[in-house]
């Protein structure tokens, strides 16, 4: 985040030089607004490209095997080209090349899923899939199967025939 901070204000720098450098071709006849306005431009401008190239550059970094299973589009009043370009704030991706297949019951896999969110650190959750049932639960130490004859202290969390989770784990 530092390093953006300091990209941002080299913007500006480069904004307000390119206002300086027309004002110089015009003979000083531009406007003396445009050098702030070029700075804030190129600085919002920066920060806008910044915040859309996010989730493709964070995706291109996922080594062989991870998977993203779910992106998250999000549009908001203060961003307001974000209704018209919805902007990735967050994605789930699945360890898949090291996901492990339940020995006693061959239809539970695990696998990690990792949460990104622009600007926080990403976040390891392990879980259990249900290939059969078509759903997912946190991995636990006390875990128990799916199976509705034994008492499940697991909270299943229902799956869609579609989901990319269930068929990035359960094809293969």
């Amino acid at each position: 985040m530092f390093w953006e901070l300091i990209a941002t204000v080299f913007a500006g720098l480069g904004g307000a030089g390119i206002a300086l450098l027309l004002r110089k071709l015009t003979k000083q006849s531009a406007p003396k607004w445009l050098v702030p306005v070029f700075a804030g431009g190129a600085m919002l401008g920066f920060q806008i490209q910044g915040e859309y190239e996010w989730y493709d550059h964070q995706a291109s970094l996922l080594p062989e095997g991870v998977v993203v299973v779910k992106a998250v589009q999000e549009e908001a009043p203060w961003r307001p080209w974000s209704y018209v370009f919805p902007q990735t704030i967050r994605f789930i991706a699945a360890d898949v090349a090291n996901s492990a297949t339940n020995k006693i019951d061959p239809n539970l896999v695990l696998v990690d899923l990792y949460f990104f969110e622009r600007r926080h650190m990403a976040k390891r959750v392990p879980q259990i899939v249900d290939c059969v049932q078509k759903a997912r639960t946190d991995f636990t130490q006390s875990f128990t199967s799916s199976d509705k004859s034994t008492q499940s202290t697991a909270t299943w969390h229902p799956l869609e025939r579609d989901d990319l989770l269930l068929k990035a784990v359960c094809t293969g």
